[in-house]
């Protein structure tokens, strides 16, 4: 069960890389630029950090797939229907990201447009501008939203298994439920507090952390490889 072990710390490093490019894309490279009041003027100057955060959002979602991949073996032991669901839904975060991308760079390029030629009619891309945001800011909730189910099959999953402790998918589970609450009370204009989404942060950084340090539990599957044993036995 070494190579078990082995799987779980590379996933879980792979879980902080997701992490860390989240802070970076979100908290410094994107959404002050993004969600600021005027991003006509303040994307094109910032070209080369929004460009980043296009690149690692994609790579984000990449991985995420990575990790479904590597789960899929281990979690169809279990349940062929889980590891099925959560790389399907995997495959989906990345294509809700992707079409985030695509209204990040749109925002972009109007904003060059905005800042670099002067004989185009300003007005017109100034009434645009909302408009472009707007577009933004629902593939961006969209993208949150739909990150939420492969979250929280992940956590059921790892809850089933036992593969890690259960107080920490029990703890995700109820994460992935407070930030579904939120992201669609915001999608709905009723948002209820940015603070429902902290629990998630924090068992984002503290899955990866367990995983790096402890691996996957093994004793489920030397269980369930010693039930299977006996059953192909008799």
């Amino acid at each position: 069960m070494n190579s078990t072990n082995n799987v779980g710390r590379g996933i879980g490093l792979l879980f902080l890389l997701i992490f860390i490019m989240g802070i970076l894309v979100y908290q410094f490279l994107q959404g002050p630029i993004l969600f600021s009041e005027d991003f006509l003027t303040t994307a094109a100057p910032n070209t080369n950090k929004l460009i980043t955060s296009v690149l690692l959002g994609g790579l984000s979602g990449l991985f995420s797939i990575t990790i479904s991949a590597l789960l899929f073996p281990v979690f169809k032991k279990y349940s062929t229907t889980l590891a099925i669901l959560y790389l399907a839904f995997s495959i989906l975060d990345f294509v809700a990201i992707s079409i985030d991308n695509t209204s990040v760079l749109a925002m972009l390029e109007l904003s060059k447009e905005y800042v670099t030629n002067v004989e185009v009619n300003t007005g017109m891309l100034e009434a645009m501008a909302p408009i472009y945001s707007q577009k933004h800011w629902w593939t961006h909730y969209l993208s949150l939203l739909t990150s939420c189910f492969s979250v929280f099959v992940l956590y059921f999953a790892f809850y089933r298994t036992k593969l890690i402790p259960r107080i920490f998918s029990g703890f995700g589970m109820l994460a992935v439920l407070l930030m579904f609450i939120e992201m669609l009370a915001s999608i709905l204009g009723e948002g209820i507090s940015m603070n429902m989404l902290l629990p998630m942060g924090l068992i984002q950084l503290i899955l990866p952390l367990w995983l790096l340090v402890k691996g996957l539990n093994t004793k489920w599957l030397e269980t369930n490889f010693r039930v299977a044993g006996l059953s192909n036995k008799m």
